[in-house]
Formats: C-alpha cells, sequence, structure tokens
C-alpha cells in the first residue's frame, strides 16, 4: 500500500474534537478555546459559538439546528438563529463530562460521558448511553459500557456503534423505531476488558482506544486510537486492516470522512489529552489525508 500524505489544514488550536463535515465544510469543536468553529477546505476557520463550559460532540437535528454536548455542565446544547439554548440537562444521569455524540435521521441525539473523573485521576467505572429526542426528553438507553465515545450510525439507521474507549471494544446496537438500543453485541473486539482498578493500570491493558470516529461505505470505521498515536481503519470484527501514525508523533483523538468525494479523511491531533496540559498550550492541529473509501452513515 502506498504512503499517504498527510496535510497540515489548521493549527493553533488547544484541542479539537467532534470533526463533521456539512455543507462543503469542515466543523470541529475545541474544548480549551471554547469554540465550535466551521474550518474550509482551505483552512479559513470561522467561530460560529462559543461554549463556556468545553464543547465536544457535534450533530444537527433535522430543522438544521446544531446540536452541541457541553462537557463539564453535562447539558446537552441546541444552537438556532443565533441563539443558543439548552435542549437538555444531563446532570445526575453522568459519571463524567460528557462526550462525543451522534444524531440520527430523526433527531435523536445519543451521547456518551466518561463516566468518571479522567483528569482528577479517578477510577474508571461504567458509563451510560444516553438519548436525547428532539423535544428534549431525556432516555438512558444503554449501560455499563467502558467510556462511550465515538458512535456511528449505519446508513440505513439500523444499527448503532459505539467505541468503548476504555473497553478494547466496539459495541453494536439494533436501533429500534422508537430509539431504543437492542440486541446489544461487540462489533469489534482488540483484547480483553480491562479490570478497572486504576486508570494507569486500565491504560496498559488497552490495545486500542478507539475516540472519535466515522463509517466509510465498505462498512468498516476509521478510528482515533486515544492511545496508539494513530488512526486504524478497523474491519467488522477487529481486524486493522490500516494504520496511519500521527503527524510528527502527535496523538491522534478524532477523525471525520468528508470532502467532496467523501475520501478526505481529517484528523485531530494534538500532543496528548491531558487539560493541565492543553488548556493552555495551542498545539493542536488538524490533519488531513486522502484515503480509498468514502464515507458513509452518521455522523
Amino acid at each position: 500500500m502506498a504512503e499517504r500524505d498527510i496535510s497540515t489544514l489548521l493549527d493553533g488550536g488547544g484541542f479539537f474534537e467532534g470533526p463533521r463535515w456539512r455543507d462543503g465544510t469542515w466543523w470541529v469543536s475545541d474544548f480549551y478555546r471554547h469554540t465550535v468553529s466551521r474550518v474550509a477546505p482551505d483552512g479559513t476557520e470561522t467561530v460560529v459559538v462559543e461554549v463556556e463550559n468545553q464543547p465536544s460532540g457535534l450533530g444537527w437535528l433535522p430543522d438544521g439546528s446544531l446540536v452541541i454536548s457541553s462537557m463539564k455542565d453535562h447539558k446537552v446544547l441546541r444552537y438556532a438563529d443565533g441563539e443558543l439554548s439548552v435542549l437538555a440537562d444531563l446532570d445526575g444521569l453522568v459519571g463524567g463530562h460528557l462526550n462525543d455524540l451522534v444524531v440520527d435521521a430523526q433527531g435523536r441525539t445519543y451521547v456518551g460521558n466518561f463516566g468518571f473523573d479522567l483528569m482528577g485521576g479517578g477510577t474508571p467505572a461504567p458509563a451510560d448511553l444516553i438519548r436525547v429526542d428532539p423535544d428534549g426528553t431525556v432516555t438512558v438507553v444503554a449501560t455499563d459500557i467502558d467510556f462511550p465515545n465515538g458512535s456511528v450510525i449505519t446508513p440505513d439507521g439500523s444499527t448503532l456503534i459505539v467505541g468503548e474507549t476504555l473497553g478494547n471494544r466496539y459495541t453494536a446496537f439494533t436501533v429500534g423505531p422508537d430509539g431504543s438500543l437492542l440486541e446489544r453485541r461487540t462489533w469489534a473486539s482488540f483484547g480483553d476488558a480491562p479490570a478497572a482498578e486504576s486508570v494507569d493500570a486500565t491504560i496498559a491493558a488497552i490495545k486500542v482506544a478507539p475516540d472519535g470516529c466515522t463509517l466509510d461505505a465498505d462498512g468498516h470505521i476509521w478510528a482515533a486510537d486515544a492511545l496508539g498515536n494513530r488512526v486504524v481503519r478497523v474491519a467488522p470484527g477487529g481486524e486493522i486492516v490500516e494504520t496511519l501514525a500521527g503527524p510528527n508523533g502527535l496523538g491522534v483523538y478524532a477523525c471525520q470522512l468528508g470532502g467532496p468525494d467523501g475520501t478526505t479523511l481529517l484528523m485531530c491531533c494534538a500532543p496528548d489529552f491531558f487539560e493541565h496540559n492543553r488548556a493552555v498550550a495551542r498545539e493542536a492541529i488538524l490533519a488531513t489525508v486522502e484515503v480509498d473509501v468514502p464515507h458513509a452513515g452518521l455522523p
């Protein structure tokens, strides 16, 4: 396989997350600049909205409203007509920061959370996956997930696949007509589930730590490996069929297929993911690389 050329699209970020492609432009959150921005294919950044308590996952409702997970205050926000409002308050339902999300074609938002105080060195604990309906109704749809992170929905809307960052796996669910998640099964396994004794012990046992991810038309997932300084293309079952190292040794924490042909892979890169290092530094970059198989499904 020929070596792929990785280019820098934008630098000077705090910590980029939640990359999406919509209407001919990239969209991305930045935790520590507290911004959601559009980034044109030429690298021009336009800040869309500021989110004080750290934006992460992004999506859109059928009416075009932007949905944003606000990490530290556990809120799912809605941005429309220049106004930021609360779609749902998940305080009391989560064990750590809100994290990535995916919105389905019906406007149902599935959002994960850390499950524990990652940045404060807490003991790993499982978390729930929560559904927020377009009217703000909140439902816990899956439990005991080891750090639910990036999620994708297949093109026919029938299956949701969520990465378990501290579980060495992807888990799939059948999406019921009412948005319930049914028939839980392992979609890809990278190793045994670690014993959650401490963050350090858990990290040491991880083979692939799936973070932000994107689905392609072959039914494979490009996954940012949060502990491996790389993105990996994963086949159903867990075989890694391609690996791309982060540019200049950087970590890669999210990725998304987009561009005019759906074959541009955008990567969110930074030296590490620790808040005490990233909150002030402006060392994060967005990088792009052309791949062979185009985007499919959501986000």
